[in-house]
């Protein structure tokens, strides 16, 4: 198996006839989605979607891929495919979008509709091209056909990307449930007749590469749906990805059995339920959605509430439900669902919630201790029935972390594939198909993007260091008056502290020090404002060290006069 390392450098020109695959987002992460393909000077992009920030990432709202190797060749992008509309296969739509915003979007229905609505708000009016399963298009460079896949949100596809160095196929989130809710299978008659064809590179979702067996069907969950909402006294709280249709369906399903009224909470939710609800991929009784205004007006035993916040995002209707920070107050004997997965980095913020909640008097339903969720990915049974049908020359695991890729790439030697045939890679590796070899030949940049509120790539690894620094240990700032012809100090050192724990008049034992090494630098011929801020920082940084053991931000201001 081949892998990266730390010493590739750029990749060299592409040979001609060969196509190139660039992976800007995905491998090593859940999330980012994006991949780049290069064939005679022109690109298709398949997905381009976001990462959710972590604890570590403090004040950051969203990750976007990295641009940079494509923002010069805008141009020569023929299509962005989106397999399917969750949020880390096109969350960064956007963005690219707005770089140039008449780029061409290829998707079925519902995946369009979503990313035309998220468009809207960003006031970008795409030019689209809807395409279903088994449909074939020429994207210049590019022969694509689609193939239905499984998976948590209705109309996902893969794709074929035929050229004429050979045929990629990309599965994007796909999973093999034989009795789906809406009838819709993975097909893999479609798939079998492209491996008699050849796949030359398949490019194969890892998330649950490392789970034995098989995903359950999603209409299991249905049963333990039906047990929770017997059972449940008061108000049902359901959290789920704003995305979650087939989730969603069950749950209105429920509700009506057991004669609850169901609301929305969250401009996300609503919309992409009402977008499901008006294209008829959301059965929804008459009278059973009801606005969450009237809620007041119904007797709690009668109310569901679906919101979203399964992932302990902050800002999260449940997050901030768990917080007493939302309109929708918890009390004793109301029951919260948890109806999603826990995404690898969350499971801290997921816990935080389920403690609040249950500090409230909640009853807190989760996959830990009910089954009210199945992944929306191949286990590795799945993988390996797969593996057998497609008989890839070539393998190239993704959308996973490092465990997952690696599991993913055993998988697909147990099958036959030749270890150096299966390309491990990771962000900004750069992997060439040259007659009918996938090699990695070089990297690219593919760091994180960070979105803060209305910034897009302002805030950096170092401003994240310094929020982190702020968070933990707190900020110290040093006041001085310096007299800028003699040198002598006219004013201060004042010291405050915020956040870091210490009392503002314990800084009275610095201030000798702060004086002592201030005179000694006038004496020295060093006056230069900037200088002695670093003097400053250095002398009050080693008094806090060395007294209290912390590493607080030390803000020094000097002031000439």
């Amino acid at each position: 198996m081949s892998h990266p390392h730390p010493e590739l450098g750029a990749p060299p020109k592409l040979p001609k006839g060969a196509l190139r695959v660039i992976p800007l987002g995905g491998l090593g992460e859940i999330g980012r989605n994006m991949t780049v393909f290069e064939f005679d000077g022109r690109l298709l992009i398949v997905d381009c979607g976001v990462l959710f920030p972590e604890e570590e990432q403090p004040g950051v709202d969203l990750i976007l891929p990295d641009f940079t190797i494509i923002r010069d060749r805008l141009d020569d992008i023929e299509g962005i495919v989106l397999t399917h509309g969750h949020e880390d296969h096109i969350g960064a739509v956007p963005y690219l979008l707005r770089l140039k915003p008449d780029i061409p979007l290829i998707g079925s229905k519902l995946t369009l509709a979503l990313i035309e609505a998220k468009l809207q708000e960003h006031r970008i009016r795409p030019y689209t091209l809807e395409v279903k399963e088994g449909d074939r298009e020429i994207l210049g460079s590019f022969d694509c056909e689609f193939i239905a896949v499984n998976h948590s949100i209705p109309d996902a596809l893969a794709v074929a990307i035929r050229t004429p160095a050979g045929m990629a196929v990309a599965t994007g989130d796909f999973k093999m449930d034989q009795l789906p809710l809406d009838g819709r299978l993975t097909d893999l008659h479609a798939f079998a007749r492209l491996s008699e064809e050849g796949i030359d590179l398949l490019l194969s979702d890892s998330t649950n590469a490392e789970v034995p067996g098989f995903v359950p069907p999603e209409k299991d969950i249905s049963n333990v749906l039906r047990t929770v909402f017997a059972n449940a006294q008061k108000r049902i709280i359901v959290a789920s990805f704003a995305s979650h249709v087939h989730r969603i369906q069950q749950i209105l399903d429920a509700a009506h059995e057991y004669g609850r009224r169901v609301a929305f909470v969250g401009r996300s939710m609503v919309r992409n339920m009402g977008i499901a609800r008006d294209l008829g991929y959301l059965r929804v009784p008459a009278g059973l959605v009801v606005d969450v205004k009237t809620l007041d007006d119904l007797p709690d035993d009668e109310v569901v509430l679906v919101c979203t916040g399964s992932q302990g995002e902050p800002m999260a209707a449940l997050s901030r439900m768990a917080n007493r920070d939302h309109q929708i107050r918890i009390v004793p004997g109301d029951t919260v669902i948890l109806a999603s997965s826990l995404i690898p980095g969350n499971e801290n913020a997921v816990y935080r919630v389920i403690n609040g909640l249950t500090r409230w008097g909640a009853n807190v339903v989760h996959k830990g201790n009910a089954k009210v969720h199945v992944s929306g990915h191949a286990s590795a049974g799945e993988l390996l029935y797969f593996y057998n049908i497609c008989r890839p020359k070539n393998l190239m695991p993704v959308h996973g972390e490092w465990r997952h890729l690696r599991a993913n790439a055993e998988l697909g030697a147990m099958t036959g594939i030749p270890k150096d045939h299966i390309v491990i890679a990771e962000d900004g590796v750069v992997v060439d198909l040259v007659d009918g070899r996938a090699r990695i030949t070089g990297k690219v940049q593919a760091g994180y993007v960070y979105v803060d509120g209305l910034s897009v790539g302002d805030v950096t690894e170092t401003s994240l260091k310094d929020r982190r620094i702020l968070g933990e240990e707190g900020i110290i700032s040093v006041f001085v008056v310096v007299d800028s012809s003699t040198g002598k100090i006219v004013g201060g050192p004042h010291v405050h502290a915020r956040g870091s724990g210490i009392d503002d008049s314990a800084f009275d034992a610095v201030l000798p020090k702060i004086d002592q090494a201030l005179n000694k630098s006038f004496q020295d011929g060093v006056v230069e404002p900037h200088q002695l801020q670093q003097l400053i920082r250095r002398s009050v940084g080693k008094w806090v060290s060395d007294t209290y053991r912390r590493r607080p931000m030390i803000l020094p201001v000097v002031v000439e006069v």
